[in-house]
């Protein structure tokens, strides 16, 4: 049971981190879903079709990326960019990160320091 906990816990946090790293990617130039489930993959995240499409296109919706379909050899591939509130988020999140590991590498466990 605890395992699972644990589990579940780095999962909802690993999602997280995984939409700043799509949104960081999709600032440099636009992104598909096949390339960022490599991308993340080298990173150490274990990641499914099933779990990155339909994270892009949540973001899409939520207006953090836009979507453009292009035909590639016959197929039709979804590129996506970051969006004007993507970036602001991207920022925000960036510096909040910034914050955290600040905190935890120089602070670490010294509790008098909070």
């Amino acid at each position: 049971m605890i395992i699972f906990m644990k589990n579940k816990i780095l999962r909802k946090l690993f999602l997280g981190f995984m939409q700043i790293h799509i949104l960081h990617h999709a600032k440099k130039e636009p992104i598909y879903g096949t390339w960022m489930m490599k991308e993340l993959k080298e990173h150490g995240y274990k990641i499914s079709p099933g779990t990155i499409y339909p994270m892009l296109n949540r973001m899409e919706k939520e207006d953090l990326l836009t979507k453009e379909e292009k035909n590639m050899d016959g197929r039709i591939v979804k590129f996506y960019t970051i969006t004007t509130l993507g970036e602001e988020v991207l920022k925000e999140a960036r510096e909040k990160a910034m914050e955290l590991t600040h905190e935890v590498k120089v602070k670490g466990d010294n509790l008098d320091s909070i």
